[in-house]
């Protein structure tokens, strides 16, 4: 680890350098000769350099470990040069002096010990970062890496892209050795010069052949699979990082990764379309709409002959895993290729076109698949990748339609995908706030569905609105299974109605452009998922499917899956809509339900009787968030339908207190909110406690409030923590209270998802996107991102995961110098392994609050001036940007969702409220009283209500403004595994 001898002038350098990996450093001057004694625990190396000549001096405390140690050295290509009573010298270009001396070395059972303790940390840890290693300069690395599989030998190979640049192993004695194809960089600018190894070809020890494995972060592996991944049917967004977590995981776990191009296509044709993938061919994949490696229909997959050579193709490439990407079609054909293997491979070798032993090596094939599908249709799964994407370009197209159609006074018809699944035409329905819809599940009679749309339509129109909407699921039917078209729907809207109507067909650009955050997260988390399916698969396991169940990624039987997926289009052919609606998930039975209340607001008679209507308001409190105007609308809409009376309460609690700001909300004045970013209604940070409790509590006495819904973040839940702490002496306070999470940091304790989050993403993700691209553009830069959080590191986890940044510093984490030395070091080596090629802009994510010490300025001039000249850094800070213009689809329905919720939970909490107080008008509190006073949270995937005092003092760290736990973790640790990062 020495190069040239130092000027003493440096001496402080080599000082801070030993500073940061702990070690205890011994500077002795002898003329021109430096020796550097690093003093570890069980680890004692002396490195020298005078004249050019390399020595390393090894300890040995036994006989045995002396023998095991010199052969070690011997099988790596060092020549035995000299025995002398003490010991022997091995040579290469450099010099190894081992000496036989129990006195000098640390004792055999430290030793073990201390090996153990490196093992321990192999998947986990950077042994660099653990104690001092020795670093020797080689041509053959390809072979020394095979040579260490060979003899079962454990290693660390580092940041092994196409080639691996470095790898390091333990040898006997407990001393890490490294071997590198550069010289070996440093954190800091101190020049070193790796001991040089000669390239050695000598047969027996090491593998002359220069295959290179592909790894990061890779756990010891006693087999190594085949592992293929398919694109299949229908393309989907989400594909591509579906497609990349896949690849690098099978790479991370020790495999070797393959894909098949153009589906099953390229199964049957063989050759060229079946081709193993190293790491760095997906970079930026994650960007990219599609799949690119292609998908195609292939009849002859059908036929047993297609599976046949299917089956032949995957033998003669070495494949004995296969995961596959697609709808319920080719999830059905991989379930029965699986299903038919023994018989095919055992066919194949009755016919000689595989030998015993091919056919004893892949006798077993296992399978799993990953839903790629914009529909939405498969059950078992509550959303498959791509289906958000899909989601969000038609609420983009319907969004640009509504100025034209509010311009003109126009109707349009809307044709949406979903042949035997709704979903895309109800959420749009809902996020657009759509006049009409027509869905398969949801099918009218052939003489009264024109009826049905005109009442409404028409009712919309006499109120005042200026613009109608109707989206029509390209599978939409007749109760008789008739379908209804759009043309069909114009010509009503035209005859029966007068309005200038026009078709919009959205057709495929529903399944083009990027991913959104939420299906890259999904098809990422689901790759590593389905990889590690595979690799715990035994011949009697059932083909699997990787899904999402309450915000779980789970494992769910293909079979089962596909059998359900199809008994609802069964459960229609056969005119049961009840049972098909049934056999969907209780949130799409849900919105449907929560659609058609807000939808039919304020002009048909109230569900409720006239003594159970009340008056309830909505306040927002905090920054803006995505998604606040939609809770806005859908919370009035339901409240008008339900027969209550809805106020806004403008610009917070201020505006309360100062202005009096509080106003019935008018149906017409809130139409299109929807589709609006940012607060309507008007938002501060400022408390009730700040504002003045008594002006507070007399306009709600005044007004006659009977519950009030709060939409906000940190300062909404402290705002409602204060009203509920002073309902004692303020009686107006004794009313059913709530909570709407609505953040773009998500650190509300109580929920693991707050309103704004999902918006906030996605526009940060887009501007990752976008300074990748630049970044790439200029081939030798790296941009560091400073995104918003506060004191949460959610979004800059998330972020990572789905811009495929190559780090992220969060405030759980802090910034480390170590972790920042080895993030820079990574850097370099990706850039040099990236030299030329396409898309090789890279980009770090910091936290704003990740470091008091440093700054992004900070940390871009550190990146800078530690890449000794192979890159340059720059700083990027959206800030503002990410509270997100228009709501994603995501925010808005979820919105929805969590305001009709709101309202009925004050609906509920009447009665015990009003018992609060007793015939004195004393506050009788208890637990049930304390309960209408509640957060509106989401666990796994389910709303729940708790208690504002119960999170305020279990769950919240009020100094940090956050909850406690942290749930991102694990994702933490994917985002790295998927980059190669190496954590310390």
């Amino acid at each position: 680890m020495l190069g040239r001898a130092p000027p003493w002038d440096d001496v402080s350098i080599i000082l801070l350098f030993a500073q940061i990996y702990n070690l205890r450093v011994f500077l002795f001057r002898r003329r021109e000769i430096y020796t550097l004694v690093y003093q570890k625990p069980l680890i004692h190396l002396v490195m020298t350099q005078l004249n050019s000549a390399n020595t390393v001096v090894f300890y040995a405390p036994t006989q045995e470990l002396y023998d095991a140690t010199k052969q070690f050295y011997i099988n790596l290509g060092f020549s035995h040069r000299e025995d002398s009573p003490k010991g022997c010298s091995l040579t290469n270009d450099s010099s190894i002096t081992l000496l036989l001396d129990p006195e000098h070395a640390a004792s055999a059972e430290q030793i073990q010990n201390n090996i153990a303790n490196l093992l321990s940390h192999i998947n986990r840890r950077d042994w660099r970062t653990l104690q001092s290693a020795i670093s020797l300069e080689t041509d053959a690395l390809p072979e020394l890496i095979q040579h260490f599989k060979d003899k079962n030998l454990h290693f660390q190979t580092r940041p092994n892209e196409l080639e691996p640049v470095e790898s390091y192993v333990v040898d006997p004695l407990g001393s890490i050795v490294g071997f590198t194809a550069l010289h070996n960089p440093l954190a800091t600018n101190l020049k070193s010069r790796s001991i040089k190894l000669k390239s050695t070809t000598t047969s027996g020890s090491l593998a002359t052949t220069a295959s290179s494995v592909d790894l990061r972060q890779r756990p010891m592996s006693t087999h190594q699979r085949n592992i293929a991944v398919m694109t299949s049917g229908g393309d989907a967004p989400g594909m591509n990082a579906n497609v990349r977590a896949i690849i690098r995981t099978a790479i991370a776990r020790g495999h070797r990764a393959f894909a098949i191009h153009e589906g099953y296509s390229g199964l049957v044709k063989g050759g060229e379309y079946i081709k193993e993938m190293k790491w760095t061919d997906v970079n930026g994949w994650l960007v990219q709409g599609g799949t690119n490696i292609g998908t195609a229909r292939c009849m002859e997959f059908k036929e047993r002959w297609g599976r046949l050579k299917g089956c032949k193709n995957m033998i003669e490439a070495g494949i004995d895993a296969l995961i596959v990407c697609g709808g319920d079609g080719s999830l059905t054909g991989a379930d029965r290729f699986r299903e038919e293997w023994p018989s095919l491979i055992q066919e194949l070798l009755e016919k000689k076109e595989i030998t015993q032993q091919q056919y004893d090596t892949y006798k077993h094939l296992n399978i799993c698949g990953t839903v790629g599908s914009i529909d939405n249709d498969m059950s078992s799964t509550d959303s498959t990748i791509g289906a958000y994407s899909s989601l969000d370009r038609i609420c983009q197209a319907i969004d640009y339609i509504d100025a034209t159609a509010n311009s003109h006074q126009r109707a349009f018809v809307i044709e949406v995908m979903g042949r035997h699944c709704g979903w895309l035409g109800l959420m749009a329905s809902i996020a657009t706030s759509a006049d009409y819809m027509f869905i398969p599940e949801e099918p009218s009679s052939r003489e009264n569905w024109a009826d049905k749309m005109c009442e409404i339509i028409s009712a919309h129109r006499t109120r005042g609105k200026r613009k109608t909407i109707v989206i029509v699921a390209e599978g939409a039917i007749c109760t008789d299974l008739s379908p209804i078209t759009c043309n069909d729907v114009k010509d009503v809207l035209v005859e029966k109605l007068g309005l200038d109507t026009r078709v919009t067909t959205l057709g495929h650009v529903q399944r083009g452009g990027p991913a959104v955050a939420f299906d890259r997260v999904l098809a990422t988390l689901q790759g590593v998922a389905a990889v590690d399916a595979v690799l715990e698969s035994t011949p009697s396991t059932p083909s699997q499917m990787i899904g999402i169940a309450e915000n779980k990624i789970v494992k769910r039987s293909l079979v089962e899956a596909v059998k359900l997926t199809k008994s609802v289009a069964a459960a229609i052919e056969a005119k049961d809509f009840d049972k098909a609606m049934s056999l969907r998930d209780t949130e799409f039975s849900e919105h449907l339900k929560y659609y058609k209340s807000i939808n039919t607001a304020d002009f048909r008679e109230p569900s409720l009787p006239v003594e159970k209507r009340k008056k309830f308001a909505i306040i927002n409190v905090g920054a803006p968030a995505g998604g606040m105007n939609s809770a806005t609308y859908a919370f009035a809409n339901f409240c008008l339908s339900r027969g209550h009376i809805p106020y806004a309460i403008y610009n917070g609690f201020s505006g309360l207190a100062r202005h009096e700001s509080i106003k019935k909300i008018d149906w017409l004045n809130i139409d299109g909110w929807n589709a609006l970013g940012g607060s309507e209604i008007g938002t501060n940070r400022t408390t009730p406690i700040e504002s003045d409790l008594g002006l507070i509590s007399y306009y709600f006495s005044k007004y006659e409030l009977d519950g009030l819904v709060v939409v906000g973040g940190f300062e909404a839940l402290e705002s409602i923590q204060e009203l509920e702490s002073a309902r004692s002496n303020y009686p107006a306070f004794r009313i059913p209270m709530v909570l709407i999470p609505a953040t773009i940091s998500n650190n509300v304790p109580g929920t693991e998802y707050s309103l704004g989050s999902d918006t906030c993403l996605n526009k940060l993700v887009e501007y990752c996107d976008v300074i990748t691209q630049s970044a790439s553009s200029t081939r030798d830069r790296c941009f560091v991102v400073e995104c918003q959080g506060g004191n949460s590191g959610y979004i800059a986890t998330y972020a990572q995961l789905c811009s495929g940044a190559e780090a992220s510093y969060v405030p759980e984490e802090q910034i480390s110098l170590k972790q920042l030395r080895t993030d820079i070091e990574s850097l370099k080596t990706t850039f040099h392994l990236n030299k030329g090629k396409k898309n090789s802009g890279l980009v770090v994510i910091k936290s704003a609050n990740a470091s008091k010490a440093l700054s992004t300025e900070t940390i871009g001039e550190i990146i800078a001036d530690e890449s000794d000249g192979l890159f340059d850094s720059r700083t990027a800070i959206p800030g503002h940007v990410q509270q997100g213009g228009i709501p994603s689809p995501i925010d808005r329905c979820r919105a929805t969702r969590f305001a009709i919720k709101a309202v009925e939970f004050l609906e509920d909490k009447q009665e015990i409220a009003l018992a609060s107080s007793n015939e004195i008008g004393e506050f009788v509190n208890s637990d049930e009283v304390t309960n209408t006073c509640s957060v509106l949270g989401v666990d796994k995937s389910h709303i729940k209500f708790r208690s504002v005092r119960e999170v305020w003092n279990v769950d919240t760290h009020k100094g940090k403004r956050m909850r406690k736990t942290v749930f991102w973790q694990d994702v933490r640790g994917i985002a790295d595994m998927l980059v190669g990062r190496v954590k310390v």
